[in-house]
Parts: structure tokens; C-alpha cells; sequence
């Protein structure tokens, strides 16, 4: 089955939930600009979390009707609220395993799935479900991130360190934070057709402000959420970890640079 959400490695805190919504609404005209549904569709979300992405596929697609799943109960209370407060009325959420979907074969014409992959134990399988209750000439988008694409200036051994410990914990914990580079695999092992990968990669400097932004409140936020268990897992000490997240943070100043590949598929469920 689909991981405890207990074991998602970024925790359910408020201050995670406030770092999805910065990263769906900052990552928006980079990820989802070119993601509509027409009128009449249906659109399965798997893995919907606190709705955050989903309330711009709903804006984005007004008239196509949308099915959001997630295992957790308390995230899927947060989606709910997201979706109330910002008048989306095409959503339907749902409790579901992603592993083990309440869905006939074909009940949907398209499915969305993102930051889901990377979490799971069997990617490949949960494509396979996915596959199976979309339609005969149905598309699926799945996108993911690499943090091994993390790319800055000025250069720092302590910065990576901390990355990795983000890295290595998550793989602990049955996941695969890398997984962007195996999309394409994974959608031909799956057996869609006409599959399409396209990199979006997000760039920080003294041109770019607002990914300077994205880069402390999404990505160094993401990697300061693991500190607690790197440091009791005995992966780095407490100065090591400090200097690591200081030169992250050096990054986003005069004179530094980040930049980062996510990577977006699209395949087709052929005849």
C-alpha cells in the first residue's frame, strides 16, 4: 500500500503546508502554464496533499470536473478548506491509496500526479494503477524534481552535505528524491505511448529576485526540514549542518546563483 503519511520525510507541519502553498503558487507559470483539460473532462489528482496544486488545475480547466485523492485525512481537510476559500466548485475530494485506487478501468480521461513519485516504495506500480483507471487514448502528467540537478555558486562541500542528508533520508524511508532523471524510464516501463519529458529549470541570481525567493522558502526550506533527524541519525553535527544552511543561503545573496531541473512527462494511454 501507499506509505503511512506519517513517513512523508517533510513532515506534516504547519510551517510545510505553508511551504507547499509557496511552492505551488511560485512554481505555477513554470510547471502547470501549459497543463489544461477541456470542458467536460474528468481528471483524477493522486496525491492531492493540502491542494495546493490542485486548486490552480481547477482555475486552470474551469470546466472540467476533478477527482483529488490523498491518503491523509487531515491533508484532504486542508484541501478542502483551499479549495472553499478560493471558489473552485469542479473538485471532489476523496480518501484513496494511490496503490489501490476505488476507480473502475477507464473512469477518467486524464491524470495528474505530481511530487507523488518520489515518495513512494514502487513508482512503477503506482503507474500501473494510474494506467488502469484511465481511458484508452487518456493522457497522465507526472512531474518531479532532482535534487541532485541543485547547481550554485558560491561553491560549498557543507551546503551539498546537507543536501544529502536530505537525499539519503528520504531513500531510508523507501523514497527516491533523484527520481526526475527516471521519468522516462518509468513512463516506458508503464507502457504509455507518445511520451514527452520537458526539464523546467528554476534559476536564482541578482536578475532573478524572485527565484531567489523560491529558492530559500521552497528547496533551503525543504532541506531545513530534515535537520532533527539528520542530526539524530548522526549523518552531519550541529556546526556542519549551520554551515551548511548558511551557504544555501549565500546562494540567494550578491554575487551567488542557484538552479534546479524539474522535470514534467506526459504520456498516452495507447489503444
Amino acid at each position: 500500500m501507499e506509505p503511512d503519511p506519517r513517513m512523508y520525510v517533510h513532515g506534516r507541519t504547519v510551517r510545510e503546508a505553508e511551504r507547499l502553498a509557496y511552492q505551488a503558487s511560485g512554481l505555477a507559470h513554470i510547471l502547470h502554464h501549459d497543463t489544461r483539460y477541456p470542458a467536460g473532462s474528468r481528471v483524477l489528482e493522486a496525491a492531492c496533499g493540502i491542494g495546493a496544486q490542485t486548486v490552480i488545475l481547477a482555475k486552470n480547466s474551469p470546466e472540467a470536473e476533478f477527482v483529488a485523492v490523498d491518503i491523509s485525512p487531515e491533508s484532504l481537510l486542508q484541501a478542502v478548506r483551499r479549495a472553499a476559500r478560493e471558489g473552485c466548485t469542479n473538485i471532489m475530494f476523496r480518501t484513496a491509496d494511490v496503490y489501490d485506487l476505488p476507480f473502475g478501468p477507464g473512469s477518467f480521461d486524464h491524470v495528474f500526479v505530481c511530487f507523488l513519485l518520489e515518495h513512494l516504495p514502487d513508482p512503477l506500480f503506482a503507474l500501473h494503477r494510474l494506467k488502469a483507471v484511465l481511458r484508452q487514448g487518456g493522457t497522465i502528467t507526472a512531474i518531479e524534481g532532482d535534487h541532485g540537478s541543485a547547481l550554485f555558486y558560491p561553491e560549498s562541500p557543507d551546503a551539498h552535505r546537507v543536501i544529502r542528508c536530505l537525499i539519503d533520508i528520504q531513500a531510508a524511508m523507501g523514497g527516491n528524491s533523484l527520481i526526475g532523471r527516471e521519468l522516462r524510464h518509468l513512463m516506458d516501463e508503464a507502457g504509455f505511448c507518445s511520451v514527452e519529458i520537458s526539464p523546467r529549470i528554476v534559476y536564482a541570481d541578482a536578475g532573478h529576485p524572485e527565484g531567489r525567493e523560491g529558492v530559500k522558502n521552497i528547496f533551503i526550506a525543504m532541506v531545513e526540514g530534515v535537520r532533527e533527524e539528520a542530526l539524530s541519525r548522526g549523518m552531519v553535527t550541529g556546526p556542519e549542518w549551520e554551515k551548511g544552511i548558511r551557504d544555501l543561503y549565500r546562494t540567494t545573496e550578491n554575487g551567488g546563483t542557484f538552479a534546479y531541473t524539474f522535470f514534467k512527462a506526459v504520456g498516452v494511454k495507447g489503444e
